[in-house]
């Protein structure tokens, strides 16, 4: 569980067990090459990343794995055939701490949660031109 009162994602990433450090550190890297112009901060207290000063994806380590949010329905739809080994629930991805971290996998729901974000801002920008 991660302690209170950090505010970056090395913090984050030090409070954690040693066995799992190494695990959340290869989430972020890959994180932070699928959506690099993306914002590294804490919010909700674990590692965000935002784009257009909204969210795109958060990460955080447990005690028997990590997780990803958001996993929007949109998400869990054009990655279900990947995602079928991992727990997908209430808008959660969980992955099993034993596994290796499924690199590719993450980097593409980034980039897709990331051009989600782009279209609702650009979506917005243009409702808010029309009034």
């Amino acid at each position: 569980m991660p302690k209170t009162g950090l505010n970056t994602v090395d913090e984050y990433i030090e409070s954690q067990p040693e066995a799992v450090r190494g695990i959340l550190r290869r989430v972020r890297s890959t994180i932070r090459k699928a959506v690099p112009r993306a914002e590294e901060v804490i919010s909700y207290k674990i590692p965000t990343y935002k784009l257009h000063n909204r969210p795109v994806l958060y990460f955080a380590g447990w005690r028997q794995h990590y997780s990803l949010y958001p996993a929007t329905e949109r998400v869990v739809a054009a990655f279900k055939d990947q995602l079928g080994e991992y727990e997908v629930k209430k808008g959660t991805i969980r992955f099993a701490l034993f596994q290796p971290v499924p690199v590719k996998l993450i980097g593409r729901i980034a980039k897709f949660r990331a051009e989600e974000v782009a279209k609702r801002v650009k979506a917005n920008a243009a409702k808010a031109k029309d009034r």
